[in-house]
């Protein structure tokens, strides 16, 4: 008797209550879960934030119709390869070519997936304060789809981009090509790599960092640990650093405006 009215209980309190997650592989140290579910209880938003932890995209669909989530963030490795999975998508994830946020709209027997991009958001709102008239150039280490978002916020702000990767193809230079001319012109610098994130600490991009000045502006989109060897290397050098903190919180506030139509 017991049981049943624990049981009765639990599903009186899930009854009506909304299902969020985060899709990506791996997900071992989650912001987005921990963000959300101190938002929903701090607001008593009656909803629940789940990780999915998906070794192929393919498994999103299963994900979507055994949950009936309301609403995904999309990360690493997923944000290109999500495409596929779409119904419709907004003009800005089109453009950026990348996807992180994803709505669904359930009825009885089907449901839609809308496509949408919010990092592009979050590091627009981080950065933008930080920009001085002298940031005319930018190497955007890393090339994928966080780097995406970044390189259309960085372009829309009138500043020129570069990719930089291990391999050099059409419009990507090499690590190893970066020399003190390169370093100097282009005095923006935003690490689009997990390279330095928890509990790896001791990795980070390998750049000349003895070019770097008080001129420069590093940012990194990790947020763990808050200042990152990447930050450190050039807060030595003088240069002002940010990390990804703010990126992330106004990337998943905007993916909740998306979730309950207020954008």
């Amino acid at each position: 008797m017991i049981l049943f009215f624990v049981v009765r209980y639990i599903l009186l309190r899930l009854r009506g209550e909304k299902i969020y997650g985060l899709i990506g592989f791996p997900l071992e140290h989650s912001f987005s879960k921990r963000y959300f579910t101190d938002k929903f209880k701090k607001e008593k938003i009656k909803a629940r934030y789940n990780l999915f932890e998906i070794k192929d995209i393919s498994e999103v669909t299963r994900i979507i119709k055994k949950q009936k989530v309301a609403g995904l963030n999309v990360t690493i490795p997923y944000k290109e390869k999500v495409f596929d999975y779409v119904d419709d998508l907004d003009v800005t994830a089109k453009s950026i070519g990348a996807i992180n946020v994803l709505k669904i709209t359930h009825n009885k027997k089907n449901f839609r997936v809308k496509g949408y991009n919010t990092d592009a958001i979050g590091f627009e709102e981080s950065i933008k304060p930080s920009i001085k008239p002298y940031h005319k150039k930018a190497l955007i280490l890393g090339t994928g789809g966080a780097s995406k978002a970044i390189k259309y916020v960085l372009e829309k702000l009138g500043i020129e981009t570069m990719y930089v990767s291990r391999s050099e193809k059409e419009g990507v230079i090499t690590y190893s090509s970066l020399d003190e001319k390169i370093m100097s012109e282009y005095n923006v610098i935003v690490n689009a790599t997990p390279l330095g994130t928890y509990p790896n600490i001791d990795t980070y991009p390998d750049i000349p960092y003895l070019y770097i000045t008080d001129k420069h502006l590093l940012f990194d989109v990790v947020y763990n640990p808050a200042e990152t060897q990447f930050l450190k290397k050039g807060k030595e050098q003088g240069a002002t650093i940010i990390n990804g903190e703010q990126m992330l919180i106004g990337q998943a506030e905007a993916a909740w405006k998306i979730w309950n139509e207020q954008i």
